[in-house]
């Protein structure tokens, strides 16, 4: 594997002269490949897990959905809970090329871990991999921002680039994990995902081998040497304290199946106690930061948490595509050659055919001085991604007498879901890395991520209330006011006195759908309205 990598290096660097090669550092291309087998095993992993709790482990639950979306709901928020700890650890502590190393070996345990048929593994599993990826998400994509110049126009481009590598593991997981999961068991799908890790390990370790990251990621210099009860230094104590973490991630994932949806929608006990509690940590950090700071230093950061509120809002939507959407594709619509776990290839898919495209975009719009704002491409991509959930709101209106609609509303839909990402996500991970302080980078790339644990949280709760019949019924959104409601219903219409059990569950789903899209549709216009403010205030960063 590390003489193939070297091979596809060297041709990258004969690639130097081609328009979305040119200007990119050696560097880039083995975090490219690093992160493409990091997606592949997470993406594997999260592809099989919704269906897997709901048709296996909790199988003989009546109401094994809602642990199911639980479970789910928990493990997306802490996974990206984790990487604001890991990020500030990697900062003062041991470096962000041993976080990313630290994170993956744990990450490659927790999934072959979870190829063995046991609950309480699999728990522990979920465990290992929240940790993992608290120390390996923050830094890699900070590692990205550091090939590059403040100010390169050609930053973007390489996040795109990057972003593509993220969706090409993300694209071949679903359906190799997919097709493993449904042919031989879930336990072997989950043992591939396994093996990208591994494989993703290997490429950074080999990058780190041949120097192409250069001084930047090394640990500290004040704790290099430095030595605790005569013979560990600070990165060991870090790698033991993370791993023994594991059992208490464990218990959190466990825990939230039960107390995630009492009977109010709002309350979700632990898991929000924990999410606030470290929200108010990091927004002391960031008070105390910004109070210490000069003037421009403390607006970009104040920019970095405006955009980190509406990423949050994106995510929160989107996230709908590892459960509820997910299941809908499974109950709902007439699948064509995949099965439910594959259609989560399909946004990693569209984004392998658009990643480079836009990133050509980007810097052609930047030559001739009409790139958008940061803000406004949010808003842009908020639009779109309310437009997707738009097209699966209104497929209830073509629906058989089974509740079942046509394979083209979910690859519509994704679509503009996609083309929404790719105006957010990597655009958003550039300028959080060019908008930070050097020595605060990793920790705001890991308050960045805290917006997906929060995400996730949300996420869970909506898709919960997609499935009705459970105490909630019709009320359908959390923030059901009745002109919600009724203007969602407006799109996807009600059932019939007389409509089957299926067409009603249809309406549960196309209903929230509906509401998601008008959420979307209103942040987005504020978004835009608040552009030029917060485009003032990033000082000559665009």
């Amino acid at each position: 594997m590390a003489d193939r990598m070297d091979e596809i290096i060297d041709q990258a660097d004969e690639w130097q002269g081609q328009a979305t090669m040119m200007g990119h550092p050696k560097g880039l291309f083995y975090l490219f490949f690093a992160e493409l087998w990091e997606r592949f095993s997470f993406y594997g992993m999260r592809a099989l897990l919704t269906l897997y709790l709901i048709n296996e482990l909790f199988a003989d639950l009546a109401d094994g959905k809602e642990f199911a979306y639980g479970i789910y709901a928990a493990y997306g928020s802490l996974v990206y809970f984790t990487p604001a700890i890991g990020g500030m650890i990697a900062d003062r502590l041991i470096g962000h090329k041993n976080s990313i190393m630290l994170g993956g070996l744990l990450m490659t345990l927790g999934h072959f871990t979870m190829a063995f048929e046991d609950k309480t593994i699999f728990f522990l599993s979920l465990g290992l991999l929240i940790i993992g990826n608290g120390f390996f998400k923050p830094n890699i994509s900070t590692m990205v921002g550091g090939l590059y110049k403040q100010g390169d126009p050609k930053r973007d481009a390489g996040f795109t680039i990057f972003y593509m590598g993220i969706n090409i593991g993300a694209f071949i997981a679903p359906l190799l994990c997919g097709w493993l999961g449904a042919s031989y068991g879930w336990h072997y799908g989950f043992g591939a995902a396994g093996i990208g890790m591994l494989a993703g390990v290997i490429v950074f370790w080999n990058g780190s081998k041949n120097n192409v990251y250069g001084n930047q990621g090394e640990q500290p210099e004040e704790f290099k040497d430095k030595k605790y009860f005569g013979i560990l230094n600070i990165k060991h104590i870090v790698y033991i304290l993370a791993l023994a973490s594991a059992p208490l991630f464990a218990f959190l994932v466990k825990q939230n199946s039960y107390i995630v949806f009492p009977e109010s929608p709002l309350e979700s006990g632990l898991m929000t106690f924990l999410l606030f509690a470290l929200l108010i940590v990091v927004i002391l950090f960031l008070t105390y930061t910004c109070i210490k700071s000069d003037k421009v230093t403390r607006e970009r950061l104040i920019v970095v948490a405006i955009l980190t509120f509406f990423i949050t809002i994106f995510w929160s939507f989107f996230e709908q595509a590892g459960s509820s959407l997910t299941v809908f594709a499974q109950d709902h619509v007439n699948l064509v050659g995949l099965n439910a776990a594959q259609t989560n290839s399909i946004n990693p898919g569209y984004i392998m055919l658009l990643a480079i495209p836009f990133s050509m975009m980007w810097v052609w719009l930047d030559k001739r001085r009409m790139n958008p704002s940061t803000p406004m491409k949010f808003g842009f991509g908020i639009a779109q991604l309310g437009l997707g959930f738009l097209i699966f709101a209104i497929s209830s209106n073509y629906m058989d007498s089974n509740g079942m609609v046509g394979m083209v509303f979910l690859m519509l839909g994704y679509l503009f879901i996609t083309t929404g990402e790719l105006f957010v996500s990597p655009v958003g991970l550039s300028k959080v890395t060019e908008l930070s302080p050097a020595k605060l980078v990793a920790f705001m790339m890991g308050v960045w991520f805290l917006s997906s644990a929060f995400a996730h949280h949300i996420s869970g709760i909506i898709s919960k209330l997609t499935i009705g019949g459970s105490g909630h019924g019709d009320e359908a959104v959390v923030v059901a006011d009745n002109w919600l409601t009724s203007a969602a219903k407006s799109i996807a219409g009600t059932p019939a006195a007389d409509a089957s059990e299926g067409a009603v569950a249809l309406f549960n789903y196309t209903t929230v759908f509906g509401q998601i899209a008008i959420i979307s549709f209103i942040f987005a216009v504020i978004a835009i309205v608040l552009s030029p403010l917060i485009k003032k205030m990033m000082h000559g960063i665009k």
